[in-house]
C-alpha cells in the first residue's frame, strides 16, 4: 500500500512538472492572470488618488482580483491538453485519480504565484495596512485551495466546449460563491486586526468547502475524463 502511494504521488508530481514546464515555456495563462491582476490594481488605484478603500471594500476588490484574474488562466489547465490533441495519450500513461491532481496542483501552483504577486502590490496600490498578517494567509491559503479544487473540475468539463472562456466563468462563479463570501469577510477581519476566535466560522467554511469540492471531483471526474 506505501509503495501504490508513493508511486501515485511521483506520477502527480510528474504530471504536475510536465505542465509547469509547459507553462514556463509559453506563459500563456501566468500572464494572463497576472496582467488582468495587475491592470486592475492600478487602474483602481489611479481612481482612488489619495484616498483609501474602506477594509470592507477592500477585502471585496482583493477576492475580486483573484477570481477574475483565475478565470483568465486557471481553464487552460484541460484546454491546452485538448487544443494541442495530447489527451489520448495522457488517459494511456495516467489514471483519471492522478490526472485530477497533477491538474490541482498545477492550478493552485498558478494561483499561489499569482498572490505573491498581488499581495504585496495590492498593500501599497490600495493603500490598506494587514493588520493581522496570519490571519490573512490563512485565509488566502484555505481559500485558493477551494479555488483550486472547483476551477479543476470545471475545467474538465468545458474543456470540449467552443466558448470555453465565457462557459468557465459562468459555470464558475454560482459555485464559488460561498467560497467568495466566507473569503471576502474572513480577509475583512483580518484587515481589522480580529484574531482567529473571531474568523473561526469562516474558516471552517472554506476548510470543509476545499475538502467537499475536491472530494467532489475525485468522484465525478472518472466519468468526465472518460466522456
Amino acid at each position: 500500500m506505501a509503495i501504490e502511494s508513493s508511486s501515485w504521488a511521483i506520477r502527480s508530481a510528474w504530471l504536475l512538472a510536465k505542465d509547469l514546464k509547459s507553462e514556463f515555456r509559453t506563459r500563456y495563462a501566468l500572464n494572463a492572470i497576472l496582467m488582468f491582476a495587475l491592470t486592475t490594481l492600478a487602474v483602481v488605484s489611479f481612481s482612488l488618488g489619495a484616498s483609501s478603500l474602506s477594509p470592507k471594500m477592500a477585502a471585496s476588490l482583493f477576492w475580486l482580483v483573484i477570481f477574475f484574474s483565475s478565470m483568465s488562466g486557471l481553464a487552460q489547465v484541460f484546454v491546452k491538453e485538448e487544443e494541442s490533441r495530447t489527451v489520448n495519450l495522457l488517459r494511456l500513461v495516467a489514471t483519471p485519480g492522478i490526472v485530477l491532481c497533477g491538474k490541482f496542483l498545477y492550478n493552485l501552483a498558478l494561483l499561489l504565484i499569482l498572490e505573491i504577486v498581488v499581495v504585496p502590490v495590492f498593500a501599497v496600490l490600495v493603500n490598506v495596512p494587514i493588520l493581522n498578517l496570519w490571519l490573512f494567509l490563512s485565509v488566502l491559503l484555505v481559500g485558493s485551495l477551494g479555488l483550486a479544487s472547483a476551477t479543476t473540475i470545471i475545467a474538465a468539463i468545458i474543456s470540449r466546449a467552443r466558448v470555453k472562456g465565457a462557459l468557465f466563468a459562468v459555470l464558475s462563479f454560482p459555485i464559488l460563491l460561498p467560497l467568495l463570501i466566507a473569503a471576502i469577510d474572513g480577509t475583512y477581519l483580518s484587515l481589522q486586526g480580529e484574531g482567529f476566535s473571531a474568523c473561526w466560522s469562516d474558516l471552517r467554511l472554506l476548510i470543509s468547502y476545499a475538502v467537499v469540492m475536491f472530494t467532489a471531483s475525485l468522484l465525478l471526474f472518472d466519468f468526465v475524463w472518460s466522456e
